[in-house]
């Protein structure tokens, strides 16, 4: 069947029923309209897929590419460009065939597992600092603004090279760039530009004086054909990482300690066994029930989805929020079950557009969490958890703040 007619648009991203909860609408979508008609905030339409099954099979297909300059895709956002996902860097950036899986392999040999366990004591380092700031700031504080915000922003300074008192204006360049609603278009326009600039600067430094980084390594690295990154590529490689690992570990980490804290019992028990930090992580990520816009995608031909025809030149949302809380994908998947196994969420996607820094989040939020067990065992929310507010206009769902108190 087609996707259905007499079922009105939706506003879309739907609004959860509670800061840290999902949207009713979901378990009705999967139950009932797998392939919802959605309008974005631009006005245009899209199809919005809701079941596990759909998503993983939507997000494992190459032929849904992430060809969102299309003629007929669909523009995610009001401003002139159309939003993160239409901007400078997605038409410079190789986003489908072999260029993307040559930049892909280049650039994700240097997020693995040896790597990023060697990074996590640096992490820490950093956590701690943060934390002495906030303590010494005095409670309640916002667990946000001091430690969530900052941390991975300084990681992903760290990882590029770039000097710390530059850090601020990173911060800002990513919120600018993947805000859907808050600024207008000539600043978005203006920080792009400002970025381009700064980077296209720190890359030409990092050639004469190279250091132990990843931009570093990424000037001298080549694929088996002896192919190198291009200036261009380099300077985007670090717009992509600034964009994908920002805001969004920045807001999962507040997300991840606010429903822990919402229910004492989950916090009480990792202090008793830290060992369950790692697949706690794992759980907070597939309880996250905010996570903005979910992985959009084009289909340049008429395609199957869910026994749902969907036409060529279909714009379509993976909202792998939904999909974690399928009930056939996770028994109890309305639980937060912190030692569940297995737990093959789909917070990161799948397929050949994955999270190429899903490494790298997942040790953050784990390094957080360690660092935050060990120095402030106390730890809760400084607010009922109905009172905690949403961020409302970025790409990437959260909170507002996290008010706590230790």
């Amino acid at each position: 069947m087609d996707v259905r007619d007499d079922e009105p648009a939706l506003t879309y991203p739907i609004p959860g029923a509670t800061p840290l909860g999902p949207p009713q609408e979901w378990a009705r979508l999967r139950q009932r309209c797998p392939v919802a008609r959605v309008t974005l905030p631009s006005g245009d339409e899209a199809s919005l897929l809701t079941r596990y099954a759909d998503v993983r099979q939507v997000l494992s297909d190459p032929r849904f590419s992430r060809l969102l300059n299309a003629d007929d895709a669909a523009r995610i956002s009001a401003t002139e460009s159309g939003g993160a996902f239409n901007n400078e860097m997605s038409n410079a950036m190789p986003q489908t065939g072999e260029a993307h899986r040559r930049w892909r392999r280049m650039v994700s040999k240097w997020f693995t597992a040896k790597r990023m366990a060697a990074l996590r004591p640096g992490m820490e380092a950093m956590a701690d600092r943060l934390l002495d700031t906030m303590v010494e700031h005095g409670q309640p504080a916002d667990l946000k603004a001091h430690l969530a915000f900052p941390l991975p922003v300084w990681v992903i300074c760290d990882l590029l090279g770039v000097p710390d008192e530059d850090r601020d204006r990173f911060s800002y360049w990513s919120d600018t760039l993947l805000n859907l609603t808050k600024y207008p278009q000539a600043e978005i326009d203006a920080a792009q530009a400002e970025f381009v600039a700064y980077m296209t600067v720190h890359v030409g430094a990092k050639r004469a004086h190279p250091g132990d980084d990843l931009l570093s390594d990424l000037l001298t690295a080549t694929d088996p054909t002896g192919y190198r990154l291009t200036e261009q590529e380099l300077v985007y490689t670090g717009q992509g990482l600034l964009v994908a690992g920002h805001e969004t570990t920045a807001n999962m980490i507040g997300k991840m300690v606010a429903m822990l804290l919402a229910d004492r019992r989950h916090w009480e028990r990792l202090l008793g066994d830290p060992s369950l930090v790692r697949p706690a992580v794992e759980e907070a990520l597939r309880m996250d029930a905010n996570p903005g816009l979910g992985m959009p995608r084009y289909i340049g031909e008429e395609t199957e989805v869910g026994d749902t025809v969907l036409p060529k030149g279909t714009t379509v949302l993976c909202s792998m929020a939904a999909a974690n809380r399928d009930e056939t994908a996770f028994e109890d998947a309305g639980e937060m079950i912190l030692d569940r196994t297995p737990n093959t969420h789909l917070a990161f996607g799948v397929g050949p557009h994955s999270c190429l820094g899903q490494a790298l989040a997942r040790t953050e939020l784990g390094a957080v969490l360690d660092v935050l067990l060990r120095r402030l065992p106390s730890l809760d929310l400084a607010v009922p958890v109905e009172e905690l507010r949403r961020l409302e206009g970025l790409v990437v769902g959260g909170l507002r703040e996290v008010p706590v108190r230790w």
